[in-house]
């Protein structure tokens, strides 16, 4: 019985050690009115991206009477839905990539060093919480941020590392990261 409650206490201590080094970012609260025989009713509706800046983010929804409150059940849920994304370096992403949500589409791509966030808004927000220090994004269409973080996560969703590739095809890795730069550098000129 007391084994079990430091195992309890053990895991509590983990959770809690790991929630410590989750950054909270408020990209959006909406104010909401309901029309009532006495009036309006206001509450509140908040969007929160959360994220240990090492590769895991999540993002959440929450909606309340007053701001705080809406503010915390949001940061529940994103705790609750983080996804990996494997970053190249720990800085940039491994590849190109693009989503959609709705009429919001995003497209991301991996820079060079020194580069920073070049995102707006939301994807900011989203790329900043993930730990990625190098990346150009660009968001077409709709500007809604609910559906432009959606659609930064669908970008992210489809990253894959050289090691996940080269798993899935039975090669080693030395086999795909070969040919990236290969292919990055261009083929010398024949001499006669």
């Amino acid at each position: 019985m007391a084994r079990r409650n430091e195992e309890r206490g053990d895991r509590r201590n983990r959770e809690e050690e790991r929630d410590s080094e989750i950054v909270e970012k408020l990209v959006h609260i909406n104010r909401v009115a309901a029309t009532v025989k006495g009036g309006r009713r206001f509450s509140f509706a908040a969007l929160m991206v959360v994220g240990d800046q090492k590769g895991r983010v999540g993002f959440g929804h929450g909606k309340a009477r007053e701001v705080p409150e809406a503010i915390r059940k949001a940061t529940e849920e994103a705790k609750k839905s983080m996804i990996r994304v494997p970053l190249r370096e720990s800085r940039t992403l491994h590849h190109d990539g693009a989503g959609r949500w709705g009429a919001g589409k995003v497209m991301m791509r991996a820079a060079p060093p020194g580069t920073g966030v070049i995102a707006g808004g939301p994807m900011r927000a989203v790329l900043e919480t993930l730990g990625i220090q190098d990346v150009v994004a660009k968001s077409v269409g709709s500007s809604n941020p609910y559906n432009m973080v959606r659609a930064t996560f669908e970008a992210l969703k489809v990253q894959s590392s050289p090691r996940q590739i080269a798993s899935k095809r039975g090669k080693k890795v030395g086999d795909i990261i070969g040919r990236r730069e290969t292919e990055a550098a261009p083929a010398a000129p024949a001499r006669e």
